[in-house]
């Protein structure tokens, strides 16, 4: 897919969320940067959003422990945009949380954030290597439409237990949604409500908490994917290798769904 990266269309920026640790996984090494696919799993992640018409920064939050292995990343498999352009990735340090590392990506953006050069912001975990220039098409679209939107899946497999969590206390009322990445949202007003939050100490579940708390901007769900699976066991880099490989083998279905216990095994849900 070609184009995109200049003008109005080119005003928006990925962020890929690097700097957690994944010690479910079982592994020493930050597991955005195990082995999938011939790559690293966060390689796939920063090459859908260069090959995104639209995305003109891409900026990757990493843990500075981790130099040599983004280093790595990005000089064996650099991320390309559909005409086979090098994409510059902007790597910057996150903090202690999520939310602090969303956070620290956003004030990196506030001079192009202040000029109107970045109007919107795409949040997304590097621990989902198969997310989809659709997926991330259609959030960009509905985050300039309506201000802010979020990608999830409706959970019929949910219930709610005891605060000890001994005892099932039934479903919960509502619809619930398994939430994914990448969230995206109006620039400006996302990074005046993350500094708000900073100041009054909030700290919220993801993105658009933040926003739902201190924002004006309605958040619209858009449809998720299925195959945007989050990589927390080392079982779930067994079925993205699975994903992976039905994507290039074209006598193999055209849209498989493996047989995965879950969405996101540790992914929240919101009610909607």
């Amino acid at each position: 897919m070609a184009g995109g990266r200049t003008g109005h269309a080119g005003r928006v920026a990925g962020v890929v969320l690097a700097s957690g640790a994944g010690s479910r996984v079982g592994s020493a090494t930050n597991k955005v940067y195990l082995p999938l696919g011939g790559r690293h799993v966060l390689s796939w992640s920063l090459e859908a959003f260069a090959r995104t018409p639209g995305v003109g920064v891409l900026v990757l939050v990493t843990r500075a422990r981790d130099a040599d292995l983004v280093d790595e990343v990005l000089r064996d498999g650099p991320p390309r945009d559909g005409d086979g352009t090098r994409v510059p990735v902007e790597v910057v340090h996150g903090g202690d949380s999520r939310q602090a590392s969303e956070l620290c990506a956003l004030r990196h953006l506030t001079g192009r954030i202040a000029s109107g050069a970045v109007d919107t912001v795409l949040l997304h975990d590097g621990a989902r290597p198969l997310v989809t220039v659709d997926t991330i098409t259609a959030v960009l679209r509905a985050a300039r439409d309506d201000g802010g939107a979020v990608p999830g899946i409706f959970a019929d497999d949910l219930v709610a237990v005891s605060p000890d969590g001994g005892t099932v206390l039934g479903r919960p009322t509502g619809d619930l949604v398994r939430m994914q990445t990448p969230q995206g949202f109006a620039a400006a007003p996302l990074l005046d409500a993350y500094e708000r939050a900073e100041r009054e100490g909030f700290v919220g579940t993801d993105t658009a908490s933040c926003v739902e708390r201190f924002g004006t901007a309605s958040v619209r769900l858009v449809p998720g994917d299925p195959r945007n699976i989050k990589i927390t066991y080392r079982h779930d880099l067994v079925v993205a290798e699975r994903v992976l490989a039905a994507r290039t083998d074209p006598s193999g279905p055209e849209h498989p769904v493996p047989d995965h216990p879950g969405v996101d095994p540790v992914g929240g849900s919101r009610a909607g």
